[in-house]
């Protein structure tokens, strides 16, 4: 389930502080900092545009990276924080952490669902109910999965997926101990409409119950 990981290329700012901030901004770059792993803060800049590429792709706070910086050693790092203009949305400065390949370290990540034709509910007009589109997980930096799998295969109106139903990544544990409602297959609106899912009622009730 984890994926290569891809780079991501910065250069070190000269200097610190609001000043050298602002100069970057307008040399069209993002000022950030590395942190972590006992060792002393350093100061980067990453081209605007190129930032601006990898957050549209989508779940870069989740990522791994391998920080390449002219003259330092590469080190894998994920991003923990990227601050945004409070009216135009772009991003003004970014926090990356360093990460050794034991680290362990909680990140959301996405759940996707697949066999859709492969379920008699859906198949019977049954709707797809996703109560958790991400879901918080302490994984191993050596081994962050891209995203978390939902075989819908089998499934009937009223069924329930929970967490303890889905395979996770080695090393991979919910930060919830609790085993928590990830999806369900509700009745056709025809049937709730006419009261006769009773029994796909009552399920739903006994997830809403156990999400709570």
């Amino acid at each position: 389930m984890a994926k290569e990981i891809p780079d991501l290329v910065a250069e070190v700012r000269a200097g610190t502080g609001k000043g050298a901030a602002r100069q970057a901004r307008r040399d069209q770059m993002v000022p950030g900092v590395v942190y972590g792993d006992g060792k002393a803060p350093m100061a980067i800049n990453m081209k605007y545009n190129y930032l601006v590429k990898h957050l549209k792709a989508g779940r870069f706070l989740s990522t791994l990276f391998n920080l390449k910086v002219e003259g330092e050693k590469d080190v894998r790092v994920i991003c923990r924080d990227v601050q945004r203009h409070v009216v135009k949305d772009t991003p003004l400065h970014l926090d990356l952490m360093r990460l050794r390949a034991n680290s362990r370290i909680n990140l959301f990540i996405h759940v996707t669902f697949e066999n859709h034709e492969q379920a008699p509910g859906l198949k019977k007009g049954g709707t797809l109910v996703a109560v958790r589109n991400e879901v918080e997980l302490e994984v191993n930096a050596s081994n962050i999965p891209d995203h978390l799998t939902v075989d819908l295969t089998g499934l009937n109106v009223g069924d329930v997926i929970h967490i303890n139903d889905i395979k996770l990544p080695d090393g991979a544990k919910p930060t919830v101990e609790r085993n928590f409602v990830i999806a369900n297959i509700s009745a056709p609106s025809s049937l709730r409409s006419a009261g006769d899912d009773t029994e796909g009622g009552d399920d739903e009730a006994a997830a809403e119950g156990a999400e709570a």
